[in-house]
């Protein structure tokens, strides 16, 4: 009998989730209280406090959770929200995990437990390698964890047979060096968390505008006339964006939000910074909060390439009623190219097709479209509910298209802000994690070091698990993340994992990729962004990349939870020096001693980090940014383009439906703190579908039933099974469940066109009872016993 494998996916919850009353305000005193709650419980009152006080501040840390800027001026005492708190309380544990935990737990018993349990289990302390046909981790030396990895790497038949995966909470000299040393080793196989998530805006805003991130800066928002929110939850994702927004609002803006799901970030906020101003705590107390959004279009899942085309045709509509005074046909003349194709295919473009296909009735995208009518200057925000779905690359172009069309790139008030998930996702490309780098980025490289770095095109994150599920690449070293529960095909990816040779995590806590891993596998515990950071040349800081391209520094005022802990940078380092030897022409052992020789290099590649280090000693500062700052277009025309694009087809079978993913309140990432979401009413689990109350009926399901979601892509059943259906004012045909529960259901080779962006928003699934609902809870209830 073949021994057990360890559990890929989350196992069946002991109790059922709690449906219940869901928030009717976001953040307001229940933010206060669970932030209070869960500072206190993780961390301790005097040391909690003294450790928020440094949240954001320029001469604290960033936090490890969203991008969202911060001011580039003075700045709140309290510049942190409630998933901040639980991001910054999370790392800051009096938790540890240590070599008598790995020999209590063996690791199919670990990968019984919940990913809430793994999480709170505590930090880090040790390196710790798991030998071929082993049960439980043991300790091992970092020098013989550099070599192993270095005996393995060397043993390859090419360097393109390994993979080397990056994080977004990476800092830009930990990033830097780590690209630099897998280019030194000779491949550019450097899959990211960006290929899961933002990747097409990256596409997208390439082609239209010649620059891959957004053009906005914090102070836009406060003189933009119209800010539309589109596929994005900030009440959760990005909750600092609801201040934003308020301030926004009380200067006259309109909010549109487009969300196939009603959020309350975007319906209501009651601001936690009133509490502490006496003229606004009972407003704010009593009151129902600052009401937001002014209009909000309930598209069908993938339904928004549809949706702006309609909105632009009935703004083409009112041009054509007074030619020449609703577009800005100055800016279209001499900063675009493709307007009369597009204005053609707006014309062609039936108004039935566009309601059928995005669900929005009429008079709805004509509101739309007159608060755009009515607006100077428009923001438009996005995050992944737009960037995973089939057409993803197309639906941001037409939003692009939407803002061309009334001259609202290049100009104050007015841009695209593709709204960042993770602290430096951002930054890291900048310094070169990425598998397309182009030529000329690579030449500077080459320059500053005297090598020759290879040209040939690397893997992203889907060709990365492919390759290893296909054996051609046999090493997986990731710094940072949990791979296998932020990635499609849950199963597939954990035999592609399984798969490998060696798989190496850089890691702050206990996740479920440290548990599904290859025949060797090594856990490598890293400094969080907390701690300080104490090095050869004395106390080090680092730096990150927000949603605006912003530079800011970070530094850790904790002490470490181990002293057996090395930085990210030291991790880089010490393994390139195992991996390459004295042939490197990089001085490994300097640059980990003192990071402003790190900056001086970046200064000397990256264009925008001139003088990096002066720079940054006299605070925050903006990277260039070509269609922003001067209307210049790095496309190929040298123009920003109209883009057009076909609304997509549908063609549903009788009881499919799309999936989407998305997260809880009580969770970041892959990163779960809790099993609430009240922003949505569920209380006590994950494991819930939510449905249109008319599609159950049709269905013959009801609230409560246990079911199982299938998923057929490619003539291959993905199963997820024990969810709890949940009401929900969903469109209908529209489902949604939480990830990474729901990823397994998410085909591997099902992605976006042009970014091969996993479509986690765009899903076809069937649902059906459980069948034997007495074995799923006994199965519940002996996960939990163990």
């Amino acid at each position: 009998m073949s021994p057990p494998v360890p559990s890929a996916q989350p196992p069946p919850e002991s109790e059922s989730p709690r449906l219940g009353s869901a928030s009717s305000a976001a953040a307001g005193l229940a933010a206060v209280a669970k932030t209070a709650s869960f500072g206190l419980r993780n961390v301790g009152v005097i040391r909690g406090a003294k450790l928020l006080l440094e949240v954001n501040q320029k001469d604290g840390f960033d936090c490890q959770s969203c991008a969202w800027p911060s001011p580039d001026g003075d700045r709140h005492t309290f510049e942190f929200c409630e998933n901040g708190v639980k991001a910054v309380a999370d790392e800051a544990t009096p938790k540890r995990i240590g070599r008598d935990f790995f020999a209590r737990h063996s690791v199919v018993e670990l990968s019984r437990q919940s990913d809430y349990w793994l999480n709170r289990q505590g930090r880090l302390t040790e390196p710790m390698v798991l030998r071929p046909d082993a049960a439980h981790y043991v300790p091992i030396a970092w020098d013989e964890a550099f070599s192993l990895v270095a005996a393995e790497l060397r043993a390859l038949p090419s360097p393109d047979a390994a993979a080397f995966y990056t994080s977004g909470r990476t800092s830009n000299e930990a990033a830097f060096l780590y690209q630099l040393f897998v280019r030194q080793f000779g491949t550019n196989n450097l899959p990211d968390c960006s290929n899961m998530c933002h990747e097409s805006s990256g596409a997208a805003l390439g082609e239209s505008i010649g620059v891959g991130k957004g053009t906005v800066k914090l102070d836009d928002f406060l003189l933009a006339d119209a800010i539309f929110i589109i596929g994005q939850n900030p009440g959760t994702n990005h909750p600092r964006m609801l201040s934003t927004l308020e301030e926004a609002k009380a200067k006259g803006a309109m909010i549109v939000s487009v969300n196939p799901m009603p959020e309350v970030g975007t319906e209501r906020f009651k601001n936690p910074q009133h509490f502490m101003n006496p003229l606004k705590v009972l407003p704010t107390l009593l009151g129902k909060g600052a009401h937001l959004a002014d209009l909000w279009l309930q598209p069908r899942v993938n339904g928004d390439l549809a949706l702006f085309k309609g909105i632009m045709k009935e703004m083409l509509a009112a041009e054509d009623g007074a030619p020449g005074k609703v577009f800005d046909h100055a800016f279209i003349r001499e900063h675009t190219s493709g307007y009369e194709e597009l204005v053609a295919d707006l014309r062609a473009t039936a108004w039935q097709s566009i309601v059928d296909d995005c669900g929005v009735p009429r008079d709805q995208i004509a509101a739309a479209a007159a608060v755009a009518l009515r607006s100077r200057a428009i923001i438009c925000c996005w995050a992944m509910g737009l960037t995973q779905q089939p057409n993803s690359v197309a639906t941001i172009q037409m939003v692009v298209n939407f803002l061309l069309l009334g001259g609202n790139l290049g100009r104050p008030g007015a841009g695209v802000c593709p709204v960042r998930g993770h602290s430096n996702v951002q930054g890291d490309r900048t310094m070169g994690i990425f598998e397309k780098m182009p030529d000329s980025w690579l030449d500077r490289l080459d320059a500053e070091f005297g090598f020759k770095s290879p040209r040939r095109h690397g893997l992203d994150t889907v060709e990365s698990i492919k390759a290893m599920h296909a054996g051609n690449v046999r090493v997986f070293f990731a710094m940072g993340g949990n791979f296998l529960s932020a990635t499609p095909d849950t199963e597939f990816t954990a035999e592609a994992l399984r798969r490998c040779s060696l798989t190496a995590q850089v890691s702050t806590k206990l996740n479920r990729s440290h548990l599904v891993t290859g025949r060797t596998a090594l856990i490598l515990p890293c400094l969080g962004r907390t701690e300080r950071d104490l090095q050869a040349g004395g106390e080090q800081f680092v730096t990150v990349e927000d949603s605006m391209s912003v530079i800011n520094p970070s530094r850790g005022r904790l002490e470490p939870a181990s002293p057996h802990l090395l930085s990210e940078t030291a991790i880089v380092t010490r393994l390139a020096r195992a991996v390459l030897g004295a042939s490197s022409t990089v001085a490994w052992e300097e640059l980990a001693g003192n990071y402003t020789l790190i900056r001086d290099h970046i200064a000397g590649v990256i264009p925008g980090f001139e003088e990096f280090n002066r720079r940054i000693a006299e605070g925050v500062f903006y990277l260039p940014n070509s269609a922003r700052d001067h209307r210049e277009w790095k496309t190929a025309s040298g123009k920003a383009g109209f883009v057009v694009a076909p609304i997509p087809r549908r063609a549903f079978r009788d009881g499919e439906y799309v999936m989407m993913t998305i997260r809880t309140h009580d969770q970041f990432n892959t990163t779960v703190y809790g099993l609430d979401d009240r922003y949505r009413g569920v209380y006590g689990g994950r494991r819930v579908v939510f449905m249109n109350a008319e599609d159950l009926a049709v269905a013959g399901l009801q609230q409560g039933q246990f079911v199982d979601l299938a998923n057929r892509h490619g003539g291959i059943e993905r199963v997820a099974k024990h969810f709890m259906i949940a009401p929900y004012r969903i469109p209908r045909g529209c489902v949604a469940t939480y990830f990474p529960e729901g990823n397994v259901l998410v085909p591997v080779d099902s992605v976006a066109a042009k970014s091969n962006t996993p479509t986690s928003k765009y899903v076809i699934v069937t649902i059906a009872p459980t069948a034997d609902v007495a074995a799923a809870l006994e199965s519940r209830r002996a996960g939990a016993a163990d």
